[in-house]
């Protein structure tokens, strides 16, 4: 009698583990804030020099109680190629995604997502991306809990040594 109890009861556990399941989307996308730039035509052009335009930074936003993770933000000799290192936090569990946006010195902009957004971000993952030698934008944004927040926002340039 004893014997069919318990392997009723490990069979109903066994059978609800199995059931049990994340009703939570799987495939997040970040989607910055849009910006609105007004421009104005001058009406008399005197110069004929070209200026890059590098984004001004914004506030970064602090992520909530519980949710905090550490990044690593860095540009790297000889190529000037930027890393971005995610070393987890206690708010990995929350994290979906994680994008960085970089704004080039000669103006190209880029974007480009850890881990291509294929899974959830893990502690080590990093992501390389093409630099130049002057002073780079770089913008990280962090999906968690279904909210995006922006983490990061610096220009980086080459250490000295």
């Amino acid at each position: 009698m004893k014997y069919t109890a318990i392997l009723v009861v490990t069979f109903g556990l066994v059978l609800c583990a199995l059931s049990a399941g994340c009703t939570s989307p799987t495939q997040a996308e970040i989607k910055p804030q849009e910006t609105t730039v007004s421009t104005t035509s001058p009406t008399l052009v005197t110069s004929s020099s070209t200026a890059t335009v590098v984004s001004t930074p914004v506030a970064v936003e602090t992520l909530p109680p519980g949710q905090y993770v550490n990044i690593q933000v860095e540009k790297q000799r000889p190529d000037a190629s930027i890393h971005l290192l995610y070393n987890g936090g206690e708010g990995e569990v929350f994290v979906q995604n994680i994008m960085m946006r970089v704004t080039r010195s000669d103006g190209q902009v880029e974007e480009q997502y850890l881990n291509d957004g294929a899974r959830k971000p893990r502690r080590g993952d990093e992501l390389v991306m093409a630099g130049t030698r002057g002073s780079d934008q770089v913008v990280v944004f962090l999906t968690s809990s279904g909210k995006t927040y922006r983490i990061f926002d610096k220009p980086i340039e080459l250490p000295y040594y």
